[in-house]
């Protein structure tokens, strides 16, 4: 991103998508997509301009995003990276919104293990794979059944019913999680279990179990083996003229780990805020004009009271 070339408006960041188990970083000019793996150590610098504006949207049997006809302006510091119009026509969207019954595809209900006491149930089209569980971050997750949008719907609110999982929680939770992930083999016990409870609670339901589905472990592929830095700065808001720079850690889900020259810390940037601004290569210059909040790992608390 930021090596192809612009005219007119320029190139405006879509994000990170990941897509065959890589992630990539997008920017559109009209209907023309420059992509670039993000690769750890890669040295990004992207120069800001505005307004922020949106992006479009995946209409039903597109493939590929249909940009805004309105070239509509968002909310500079807002969640949103769509206007209302293109909200109201978004597929993904749609199915998010339980605005699609059917679509006579095969889903995915998945298990996502994002940290202790964060379990999420969520399904996913079969078709993309693994992209989603690898898109929101999930530090390990495993498949428990796969049918019909309808029966795969029920069945994911059979299970948010029933407390065992969570149909979703603030994503601003998960970063929390990556400074302990704990171990791969508590993980994988965690979710098994979890799996095996799942399926007595979908007894008669119209899905087919998978009961010997694997577990998969992203922990390593996120860089959080070690768990993240001890301290980083979480970029909280962009503006026209701020200056996103740094050199990648491995993308975790949709976020950047950017690692600051002179020993500074790193930053932590959520790549939606950065969906909607033009993008200009901004190399050799540091990072700047961002509200910065200060993230450090909490201290372990001393819970000996007392030495005999």
């Amino acid at each position: 991103m930021g090596t192809g070339q612009q005219t007119g408006g320029g190139w405006i960041s879509t994000g990170l998508q990941w897509r065959d188990g890589r992630p990539l970083l997008s920017a559109v000019h009209g209907r023309r997509v420059h992509e670039r793996v993000a690769e750890p150590g890669t040295v990004v610098g992207w120069l800001l301009g505005g307004p922020r504006r949106c992006t479009g949207a995946w209409l039903a049997g597109a493939t590929e995003r249909t940009p805004c006809p309105h070239h509509a302006e968002i909310e500079p510091d807002g969640g949103a990276v769509q206007c209302p119009a293109c909200q109201s026509v978004d597929r993904g969207l749609a199915l998010a919104r339980d605005q699609i019954l059917d679509d006579g595809r095969t889903y995915r209900l998945y298990l996502a293990w994002f940290g202790d006491g964060l379990v999420k149930v969520g399904l996913t089209a079969e078709q993309r794979g693994t992209s989603r569980l690898l898109e929101q971050g999930a530090l390990a997750w495993t498949f428990a059944a796969r049918g019909a949008l309808p029966a795969v719907r029920r069945a994911e609110l059979t299970i948010a019913a029933s407390g065992l999982a969570r149909e979703r929680f603030n994503a601003r939770t998960k970063p929390d999680h990556w400074w302990s992930p704990g171990d791969a083999a508590h993980r994988r016990t965690l979710l098994l279990d979890a799996r095996t409870a799942a399926h007595r609670l979908l007894a008669g339901h119209a899905v087919e179990l998978l009961a010997d589905h694997p577990v998969t472990d992203h922990v390593v592929l996120f860089g959080l083996a070690e768990g993240a830095p001890a301290a980083y700065g979480r970029i909280e808001t962009l503006a026209p003229g701020a200056v996103v720079a740094g050199a990648l850690r491995p993308p975790i889900g949709r976020h950047l780990l950017l690692d600051q020259p002179d020993g500074a810390e790193p930053l932590l940037l959520d790549t939606r805020l950065l969906t909607g601004w033009t993008l200009t290569q901004a190399a050799g210059r540091p990072a700047s004009g961002l509200v910065v909040r200060p993230r450090v790992r909490p201290e372990v608390p001393d819970t000996q009271e007392a030495l005999f």
